[in-house]
């Protein structure tokens, strides 16, 4: 049996640019019709820096205590129907300044850079936050799942042992095949000793296995290989998609200031030639596949759906009785929703497949019910 969860990592854009209500809350009403309309519930992977920023200079600028108002609200119901929140760190957000209604964030883009007490104090802040926030709606409502902004989370001397501490059950920033060297971040995990099913990692470097049980779990986000013709057709849209937005950004307000050719180029490898990107982007992924992150607000329905095939294929492989699959969603990229509703639909009906949230599974890991890799296989 497949547990698969439905996560978003429900945030602004990684530079603080963004209308909250284009980028959060109303995608985040239209993902919750979604899966209410077919008896699923999901996962919001909360981003507690940027609501802690808005609340400490909500007196000076009451715009932004309005939004944070607003985001507590929709946290708050969102939550009461039946949805799951969870913990999701941009440490960015640690040293931003607000001028002319625009943000500058001034903090390192990855947690690991930081020291292991300011690392500690934006997980307990994070944490206490939200707790106080939902436990006036679900007493029993606890963080217990961790996604690192940017996917930041190994290698480090503490930061999985932190998490530990804070009671965090299961991380889930890694993601196998990933491997960025950009102008914000550094991380390469293309080469993470499992990548699919849940495991004790090392507690210094969550890219290997531990030949232990430790204190905390981690849950790879689930990544697939595209077929060709899907890959050939996936990038001729992503030209498309990147040609409008070009022409687009010359009014950037009907977005909140953020235009998605300004948002890849926080992403864009440093330091590649031309020919590299031609190769890379283009021409490699068309030979063997294109990677993919199973992020649901990148994919159309047929990929969707080779996503789907993929995973069904590595759990028979794993010949475990039931694994815990972590797809992952971004509310701020989302341009059509009907692809999403078909897939929900779609697996809403599937007899292999529980769609189960974040906590639920930090439920089923505490009592048992998954096996966890060690790299003694005990």
């Amino acid at each position: 049996m497949i547990y698969l969860a439905f996560v978003d990592d429900w945030e602004l854009s990684g530079d603080g640019s963004g209308d909250p209500h284009e980028l959060q809350f109303r995608p985040m009403r239209e993902l919750v019709r979604i899966y209410n309309s077919h008896g699923i519930r999901g996962s919001f992977n909360a981003e507690v820096m940027q609501q802690l920023t808005f609340k400490k200079l909500g007196d000076k600028h009451p715009e932004l205590k309005a939004l944070a108002l607003e985001w507590e609200q929709q946290v708050r119901e969102t939550l009461r129907e039946g949805h799951d929140i969870q913990l999701h760190i941009h440490p960015q957000w640690s040293d931003a300044r607000y001028q002319e209604g625009r943000w500058k964030l001034n903090g390192d883009w990855s947690i690991l850079k930081y020291s292991a007490e300011a690392a500690r104090q934006m997980i307990a802040r994070g944490k206490e936050y939200l707790e106080k926030l939902l436990r006036a709606i679900d007493p029993n409502y606890h963080c217990v799942s961790f996604r690192s902004g940017s996917w930041c989370i190994a290698p480090s001397p503490h930061i999985l042992n932190t998490l530990a501490e804070f009671g965090i059950v299961f991380d889930m920033s890694i993601v196998g095949g990933v491997r960025y060297h950009t102008r914000r971040i550094d991380l390469d995990y293309a080469n993470c000793e499992e990548d699919f099913v849940p495991f004790y990692p090392v507690m210094t470097d969550a890219r290997r296995v531990s030949d232990k049980q430790e204190a905390i779990v981690c849950i790879p986000t689930n990544h697939f290989y595209g077929s060709r013709r899907q890959t050939f057709q996936h990038h001729a849209r992503k030209v498309i998609g990147a040609m409008k937005s070009r022409v687009g950004s010359q009014d950037s307000a009907a977005n909140g200031g953020r235009t998605v050719a300004a948002y890849g180029h926080e992403w864009a490898q440093a330091n590649a030639t031309p020919m590299q990107k031609i190769y890379e982007k283009g021409v490699l992924p068309y030979l063997k596949g294109r990677h993919l992150i199973s992020d649901l607000a990148q994919l159309d329905y047929s990929l969707m759906r080779e996503m789907l095939d993929s995973i069904r294929k590595r759990a028979r492989a794993a010949q475990v009785e039931r694994v815990p699959v972590i797809l992952e969603n971004h509310t701020k990229d989302i341009q059509d929703f009907s692809h999403i509703e078909r897939f929900v639909m779609y697996v809403s009906k599937a007899a292999d497949i529980k769609c189960v949230t974040l906590s639920e599974i930090a439920a089923d890991i505490q009592c048992g019910r998954f096996a966890i890799k060690t790299a003694s296989g005990k």
